[in-house]
């Protein structure tokens, strides 16, 4: 595997993992797709974690924000599923600390005392940017509480149509994955070929 894996290698540590599957899927919501994504699959072994990790701590490096600020820099992620990568980032670029938010009544925060973030510099790290919802609402709790968010680094960019925007802050992928994508079964191409359906957790 390459220092920068392509965009190859990624997808075939997908496949092998059983990370990224292949059919036709209903998400909750009711949303058809073609492919299921579920890094976590591959993030079970360390060495794809860490493949992973130091592939995206190389993109950053190159960025002289980031660079000149590491060992002030925070790493942070929005849910747990994110937290093997952003501690992986964190040992690869030496970085101060590494911390999440948590969803509380369908809102995230951060857990008590840890409200006050002025002076922070912030890089924000995910597995997987699918709307980008969690981390545009992460970005905006971050600046509330004064910190600057620097970047947004994430594996897999499998971006749908209401995809979240960060204006233009750099942002860091290492594979995209562009999936057959249906908002409900009358408009799905698979349920009109007669194609079985698997009904899937996020």
């Amino acid at each position: 595997m390459h220092l920068l894996p392509t965009q190859e290698e990624i997808v075939r540590v997908l496949n092998e993992t059983g990370a990224l599957r292949w059919g036709h899927f209903e998400v909750p919501g009711g949303r058809h797709t073609n492919q299921f994504l579920q890094l976590p699959l591959a993030l079970r072994y360390y060495q794809h974690t860490r493949t992973f990790s130091v592939a995206l701590s190389r993109l950053m490096r190159a960025n002289p924000d980031i660079s000149s600020r590491i060992s002030e820099l925070s790493i942070v992620t929005p849910a747990s599923g994110g937290l093997p990568l952003a501690f992986g980032v964190s040992e690869a670029l030496r970085c101060r600390q590494v911390y999440w938010a948590e969803n509380e009544d369908g809102r995230l925060r951060f857990r008590q005392y840890m409200e006050d973030h002025r002076g922070e510099s912030v890089v924000l790290v995910d597995d997987t940017l699918r709307t980008g919802k969690k981390l545009v609402e992460l970005k905006t709790l971050l600046e509330s509480t004064g910190a600057r968010v620097l970047a947004v680094a994430v594996v897999i960019h499998q971006p749908h149509t209401d995809a979240g925007v960060f204006d233009s802050l750099p942002f860091y992928t290492l594979a995209r994955l562009e999936a057959e994508s249906y908002p409900n079964a009358a408009s799905c191409f698979m349920c009109r070929a007669g194609k079985a359906v698997e009904k899937v957790r996020a």
